[in-house]
């Protein structure tokens, strides 16, 4: 019997992908029982593939055919398009090539994660191995908490190098006991690469992330790769693209991630829905991460997510908030959260300055974006200085006043200490793709604190 579809609404693509999966169907064989059903004999595998990628929606004459032979009920498919339809015309994918390929990828894993495997290795899911390198990967993770990107991305390329070298060059039975590695090795250099400014590095990384965890078989691991993609393309001001990729990565883990992970992935599309004008979508998003958990319990949550907890989701909708234009009741979450370390106090006294700022209060928006400015020197972290740069611009219209004066004074004697954004450098000194060029460790300073 064929599995019920998932409940709540969908969009389109997703739910004719998981309904043809969950049957064991190939496209080839939908648009052969369509054809078959319908009498209708034109119709091809690409367009069916067009459907589930969302670059066309069928009409009523199709839908009813795919109700029919899909075993479901034509309402929910009547519902599902016109969902889909409200969200406007489908991405175009356009922008930079890294930003371009990943979101290509990341709609094929949705349709078919067979489709984006590492060439040459079975998929099967894969026993964990941190590995035997100078730095294991769970050290590494908490090095982050205290040191910033700028500090860790040439050192997270290092690590990811020397996965890729050991996958490539083992033999095929120890392939799957190495691609659980390859995929947090990954997901972890392009999180850092992405902390230090280098977006293109990490859009790279979060490629090879995504086919590695396919390819090992872990799902909620593919979904937390894009959710951190989707961070990055909001940090970068890309909502509409960080909306598709969060989008993607909680239709295809809401079956097999943690209550945690759920809960993460539905932050990520409230906030791009927020930034990129979709009030409705964002207040929906925040409205299911509630109701999935708002205190994650850590013996239920995967270990690369040990970071993420009650505070930090109450910082996460604080944020939302404001982006919403709400920010009064932003403000308790947002000022909880900054004494966990000079990163965090840094990104999220950004949010909370920008929401002072809404409310008028322009001295004590000062007050904390400068706060706020000297933890980004503390922190080494150039995306900690993202949302103050917004603060700067809306500082504008300020300029007389003494509070404004103080802050743009401080800002200038600061400026020759705060981070850099950029990759890190490649043996000859010259600046190269976070993980592909480096081949040693470099030294780390002090610095920072994660922030989802």
């Amino acid at each position: 019997m064929t599995p019920p579809p998932p409940p709540g609404p969908q969009l389109l693509g997703p739910l004719l992908a998981q309904l043809r999966l969950a049957r064991g169907w190939s496209q080839l064989r939908v648009a052969a029982e369509l054809c078959a059903a319908s009498g209708v004999p034109t119709l091809s595998r690409h367009e069916v593939s067009r459907w589930e990628r969302q670059l066309r929606l069928p009409g009523e004459f199709w839908l009813g055919w795919l109700a029919v032979v899909l075993a479901v009920p034509a309402d929910l498919l009547a519902t599902a398009a016109a969902r889909t339809r409200s969200l406007g015309p489908p991405p175009a994918f356009g922008g930079s090539r890294p930003r371009s390929a990943l979101l290509a990828l990341a709609q094929r894993w949705l349709a078919d994660p067979r489709a984006v495997l590492l060439p040459g290795t079975p998929a099967r899911p894969a026993a964990r191995d941190e590995g035997a390198g100078p730095l294991r990967l769970a050290e590494l993770r908490r090095l982050d908490d205290l040191v910033g990107g700028a500090d860790l991305a040439g050192l997270g390329a290092y690590r990811l190098g020397r996965a890729v070298r050991a996958l490539s060059g083992c033999a095929p039975s120890a392939r799957p006991r190495l691609l659980p590695e390859l995929a947090e090795s990954a997901q972890l250099a392009g999180w850092l690469a992405a902390d230090a400014g280098d977006g293109a590095g990490a859009l790279d990384a979060y490629r090879l992330a995504l086919r590695a965890a396919a390819t090992a078989g872990d799902p909620s691991l593919a979904g937390h790769v894009l959710g951190s993609a989707s961070h990055l393309l909001t940090g970068v001001g890309d909502p509409e693209g960080a909306l598709v990729l969060a989008r993607t990565a909680y239709a295809g883990t809401r079956r097999s991630a943690s209550p945690g992970l759920r809960a993460l992935l539905l932050h990520r599309v409230a906030l791009a829905a927020a930034l990129g004008g979709r009030a409705g979508a964002a207040r929906q998003a925040l409205d299911a991460a509630r109701r999935v958990t708002d205190a994650p319990e850590p013996g239920r949550e995967p270990p690369w997510l040990y970071w993420l907890d009650g505070p930090e989701l109450a910082a996460m909708t604080g944020r939302t908030l404001v982006a919403l234009g709400r920010p009064l009741p932003a403000e308790a979450p947002l000022h909880a959260v900054r004494r966990r370390g000079p990163r965090t106090s840094a990104i999220y006294g950004g949010w909370l300055a920008r929401g002072y700022l809404q409310l008028g209060e322009v001295e004590r928006a000062c007050a904390v974006a400068g706060e706020a400015l000297l933890d980004a020197v503390r922190a080494g972290s150039p995306r900690a200085l993202g949302q103050l740069a917004d603060v700067r611009q809306r500082l504008a219209g300020h300029g007389d006043e003494p509070a404004v004066r103080r802050y743009r004074a401080l800002a200038a004697a600061a400026a020759p200490y705060l981070p850099r954004p950029g990759p890190p450098p490649g043996p000859a000194g010259r600046q190269a793709p976070t993980w592909r060029a480096a081949r040693r460790p470099p030294g780390a300073a002090t610095g920072s604190a994660p922030t989802g």
